[in-house]
């Protein structure tokens, strides 16, 4: 039953028909170390996506080619686990029915993906991030973990969340079992990286961080965090400071689908003139707050 359960959370919904990033940008301004975060297609995703209100329903780690790993131990494992070519760019993961698995990155080109960068991470902690979730190769997916997730984010929980036992407290084959998110917030706080750290003013000036519960983490979480840079890239190398020369205009044809969402050329443009009209209109019409107030003095309230 467990198995057939899996297997139709993940189940996917097709391709979106546009993309929205450039993957091959994407794939080789990757440093190991970073985060990607994922748009899931698959109904396990849906659900995330629905309990996190949040697009981002997976969350993978970057650890970069076989050669950029420096520790020959971890090379090794890192082999036994893939059987691919020395220069793919390879990300380690936790997916349910699958467990902790280092593959491609490749696998999510035509997926809807973002990458969020630990700011100023050292180098060499960089590296022990990746000692770490190589370390967990291998490990199993916690299913319970996900529903226990759920029943707490849930706004009317159905049991007290006390309950959620796998979220709050040690339980046996912990250490066997692991998701995603968790994976990699673990594997930060092996270097003691914030993500969401909660902040607590002691006395005078102190102040101190406490790190929250990896088991809570979410792939929004790297989103959100002030510790991590979101970078997103466009279609074609033009800077932001220059959207001006960007080519609006051409001799590039639209088909039917594209035309249903994209305007063509400067079709539907505002011009100056409707633009100083409506300000005029709405310059000259009554203040009606000011008509209220003047009513009221009139009144004597």
């Amino acid at each position: 039953m467990l198995k057939l359960l899996i297997r139709w959370l993940n189940q996917k919904k097709s391709l979106r028909k546009l993309p929205l990033s450039d993957y091959e940008r994407i794939k080789h301004e990757l440093r190991p170390g970073d985060v990607i975060l994922v748009e899931g297609r698959s109904r396990i995703s849906e659900v995330i996506s629905w309990l996190t209100n949040s697009p981002w329903t997976h969350a993978a780690l970057y650890v970069g080619r076989l050669y950029d790993m420096e520790d020959t131990a971890i090379q090794d494992i890192v082999r036994q686990h893939y059987p691919g070519k020395p220069d793919d760019r390879l990300i380690i993961e936790s997916l349910l029915g699958q467990g902790t698995i280092v593959q491609s990155v490749d696998h999510y080109q035509t997926d809807h993906i973002r990458i969020c960068r630990p700011v100023r991470l050292a180098h060499k902690d960089a590296q022990l991030v990746i000692r770490y979730a190589v370390s967990r190769l291998g490990t199993e997916y916690n299913i319970r973990q996900i529903f226990d997730l759920a029943r707490f984010l849930l706004p009317l929980p159905l049991l007290p969340k006390k309950w959620a036992s796998t979220l709050f407290f040690k339980t046996p084959g912990e250490s066997t079992q692991t998701v995603c998110s968790t994976m990699i917030a673990k594997a930060f706080a092996y270097v003691q990286f914030p993500i969401l750290p909660l902040v607590k003013h002691g006395e005078g000036k102190d102040i101190q961080l406490f790190r929250r519960n990896e088991k809570l983490c979410t792939p929004k979480d790297f989103d959100y965090s002030p510790y991590f840079d979101i970078i997103k890239y466009p279609f074609f190398d033009y800077y932001r400071e220059e959207y001006q020369l960007f080519p609006w205009t051409g001799s590039a044809v639209l088909d039917a689908d594209e035309a249903e969402e994209y305007h063509a050329g400067g079709i539907d443009l505002a011009t100056e003139e409707e633009v100083e009209g409506a300000i005029a209109a709405a310059t000259n019409k009554p203040n009606r707050a000011a008509d209220t107030q003047d009513e009221a003095g009139y009144r004597g309230d």
